[in-house]
């Protein structure tokens, strides 16, 4: 059978608009289409791909893992998901460890797990959730509500209630909103979808303040902050403040499905027997492929590369503006960057995105005027010179039409 791009409009619901190329093979930062055409890879499958394509580590510890146990359900354990959550509590604050499969899921049970929390210690009226304005916690009903932004979450009917929304590194908004009667405050330590914002000092303190104040919980969504994305392990750790519960997938598992909510024992002791579960949650092959990625990426040599590509990344991006004028700002930390567009250009990151790709370049927006750059955290400085000269290429192309 022939695959085509158009066989997706004929088979698959249309809630994507994929490219016309299909990619078919990657290594580290390149991708080959069904043509032979090679993309330089600097979205990373959405902050996923976070030691490239097909990591060697990875690809062993996965063929090694499906020659012994692919499933099992969890009326038993398994010995990779207990050494990653070994991993995990000895090096984050958590001291338990939920597994699921992606980002909402984790955010999913994270809600749960906060709500159930306050029932047990504060009872019924104890059920406010606070998050913020264009933050984004998944597509789950329950986390497409509790994130900021309506356009994904209005047409489906009802909406979860007693969830509260205030904008992001507004301290005095959050405050007016607070009271004994918060069981949770979410929030990305570093806004993704929202623009690539990033907390002030102030506001992230304040925020852990304030929840301590209340007795609330503070649940940090680090699904795409996380892993090494910021150049810390997660991004709390630069940010001088721990929260009660924490959520990441994505590079977690360095493209291969799994996802993690962490939670202090405390905490954690609300989600008693048959309060949630997972039918895939703890997957050998998963949590075997994720263990190889924590080791690989927790190293100096991983971390402080990531600052020291983010600077490359930068310099090449203040290179392009002073010479095209398109951006106001970069915002973001580590590799996890956008390039702000300014009056001239607003509402058109779409149009970068696609002539980036005419020019064989992969990159993200983060909503109508940010272009976002997620790529790996071992891409090479040959492929972010190289990554970079195209997009070069493709800002031309949209400033002189």
């Amino acid at each position: 059978m022939k695959v085509t791009r158009e066989l997706f409009d004929e088979v698959m619901a249309p809630n994507y608009n994929p490219a016309k190329m299909i990619p078919v093979r990657g290594v580290g930062s390149r991708v080959w289409d069904q043509n032979g055409e090679e993309y330089i890879d600097l979205a990373g499958g959405i902050a996923v791909n976070a030691l490239g394509h097909c990591h060697p580590a990875l690809v062993t510890a996965l063929k090694e893992q499906s020659e012994k146990l692919w499933h099992l359900s969890n009326v038993f354990t398994n010995e990779p998901a207990l050494r990653l959550a070994k991993k995990l509590t000895d090096l984050t604050f958590a001291d338990r460890v939920y597994f699921c499969n992606s980002g909402a899921e984790a955010n999913e049970a994270a809600l749960k797990l906060a709500r159930r929390w306050a029932l047990d210690h504060y009872g019924e009226d104890k059920n406010q959730i606070i998050a913020f304005k264009q933050g984004f916690h998944g597509r789950t009903f329950f986390t497409v509500t509790v994130g900021g932004q309506p356009a994904y979450s209005d047409g489906f009917g009802p909406k979860p209630g007693a969830i509260d929304h205030v904008a992001y590194n507004d301290l005095d908004a959050l405050k007016a909103i607070m009271s004994d009667k918060t069981c949770a405050v979410m929030m990305e330590p570093l806004q993704g979808e929202g623009g690539i914002i990033s907390p002030t000092d102030e506001f992230i303190k304040g925020v852990r303040e304030l929840c301590d104040k209340h007795n609330a919980l503070l649940i940090f969504d680090e699904v795409q902050a996380g892993v090494g994305r910021t150049g810390h392990l997660y991004a709390y750790m630069g940010l001088g403040v721990a929260p009660d519960i924490l959520t990441t997938a994505k590079a977690l598992g360095g493209g291969f499905p799994v996802g993690a909510m962490l939670a202090t024992a405390d905490v954690a002791a609300s989600l008693k027997v048959g309060t949630h579960g997972s039918t895939y949650g703890g997957n050998p092959l998963a949590c075997a492929v994720a263990e190889a990625a924590i080791d690989t990426i927790n190293t100096p040599e991983v971390l402080e590369g990531v600052k020291q590509r983010e600077a490359l990344f930068r310099k090449g991006l203040q290179a392009i503006n002073e010479k095209y004028d398109v951006f106001s700002e970069v915002r973001g930390k580590g590799l996890l960057l956008g390039a702000a567009l300014n009056e001239k250009y607003q509402g058109r990151s779409r149009d970068f995105l696609v002539a980036a790709a005419d020019h064989k370049l992969m990159c993200l927006v983060a909503g109508v005027n940010v272009v976002r750059f997620a790529p790996s955290l071992i891409i090479s400085e040959e492929d972010i010179a190289e990554g970079l000269a195209r997009f070069e290429k493709a800002v031309a192309q949209v400033v002189n039409g």
